[in-house]
């Protein structure tokens, strides 16, 4: 997939806050916000990236240029403004691909965007525009469907409004829809509102994560949401350890670094998931400490180790709980959810709904049942890397 990302904006209105930084390279959580769109861009399948530059743009391609980047991104600098139309389609004229996405550099809307791809197509539209529901706001303008829940019919201003569906700032337009248009245009006043009446724009309804930094109040919820990873497709990670990372051994335990075997592809698989996720948790039961066949600086070492090999793979685990307990009354022994409560204490903002557990035993799929989770087994011929690369195939 193929994108154009509008970074050329001033951001007169976070000038306070940021200074005479692009509003694309505003700091969010300790990083420049250009910086978690592309990581998402790309997460998501974009091979090919578009950064559309005006002003601040010698600081933005600087940023680009030192970003190590699994897409391909291209710089196209205007230079003189000309509105958000005649900046896609100068950028247009650079896409290799017939359909391409143009998505706010100020702007972060978690969606699917093959889903969107998949309805435009469908749709026959010139051009088609992700949508998402709102309540009780006054600051965005609405847009209106028809009765088929696709066709775009009307555009409204900004007003007090108790609940509608906003511009999210993400679209998808023909590579040539823009041709017959003028060098300097606003590509929504003058293309979008002209293109109602011919029934031409298609809208795509999406609930997910959305924000937009252009103001300072929304800007500084950005902060914390972007630090606490609220911004994710999901909170919590849970993973059991043997049998999901590594080879759980035949009666007995690994109780040596030498011994641990990991499954293949487990811990590539971590690092790839790990964009879904605000935070991953190891949760796993290992008796054998009581058992007396290693002792607790046995399972401490074989724990760092794995650690060790986790990050040097791209991945990260936030901490691992762990229960020695043999009796199944144990609070703390899965299916018991005391791990996941001494989890809560560490990380209180959890949400279960949107958290998972994955474990290859009927044990971790009661834990999840008992903690509110979603359960995913995995074995033998599905493991980490099958659901990586199902759940990536399907952003």
């Amino acid at each position: 997939m193929e994108c154009i990302v509008l970074s050329g904006g001033l951001g007169t209105r976070l000038r306070g806050v940021v200074g005479t930084l692009p509003k694309t390279l505003a700091p969010v959580a300790g990083r420049p916000f250009l910086g978690w769109l592309l990581d998402n861009l790309e997460l998501c399948g974009f091979d090919h990236i578009l950064l559309s530059l005006g002003y601040g743009s010698d600081a933005v391609e600087a940023f680009a240029s030192q970003r190590a980047s699994r897409a391909k991104i291209d710089c196209i600098v205007e230079r003189e403004p000309l509105g958000t139309g005649g900046a896609v389609r100068l950028a247009l004229a650079h896409a290799r691909e017939e359909q391409v996405f143009v998505i706010n550099g100020d702007t972060y809307f978690d969606l699917s965007f093959r889903e969107m791809l998949e309805a435009h197509c469908e749709s026959g539209a010139k051009a088609t525009l992700a949508l998402k529901p709102m309540r009780d706001f006054d600051r965005y303008g609405t847009v209106s469907l028809a009765e088929d829940g696709r066709t775009i019919t009307a555009f409204h201003e900004k007003a007090p409004c108790a609940e509608g569906l906003i511009n999210g700032g993400v679209y998808l337009l023909e590579r040539d829809a823009l041709t017959a248009m003028p060098e300097k245009f606003s590509l929504e006043r003058d293309w979008f509102e002209k293109q109602v009446d011919t029934a031409a724009l298609a809208g795509f309804v999406s609930d997910g994560y959305f924000l937009d930094i252009g103001v300072p109040e929304d800007y500084e919820r950005a902060q914390a949401d972007f630090f606490l990873g609220a911004h994710k497709r999901y909170d919590t990670l849970f993973l059991d350890r043997d049998g999901v990372i590594d080879v759980e051994l035949e009666s007995d335990y690994v109780k040596r670094p030498e011994e641990m075997l990991f499954i293949p592809g487990a811990l590539e698989a971590i690092a790839r998931l790990q964009p879904l996720f605000a935070r991953t948790l190891v949760v796993t039961n290992q008796r054998g400490v009581t058992k007396g066949v290693m002792t607790l600086e046995d399972l401490k070492r074989v724990h760092r180790y794995m650690l060790t090999r986790i990050e040097a793979a791209g991945g990260h685990i936030d901490k691992i709980y762990f229960s020695t307990g043999l009796d199944e009354s144990d609070p703390r022994r899965k299916p018991n959810n005391g791990m996941y409560l001494d989890a809560l204490e560490d990380f209180p903002m959890i949400d279960p709904q949107r958290s998972l557990m994955v474990g290859d035993k009927p044990t971790d799929m009661e834990f999840a049942a008992n903690c509110g989770l979603t359960g995913v087994k995995v074995g033998p011929e599905y493991g980490l890397r099958e659901l990586a690369d199902e759940w990536i195939a399907n952003l």
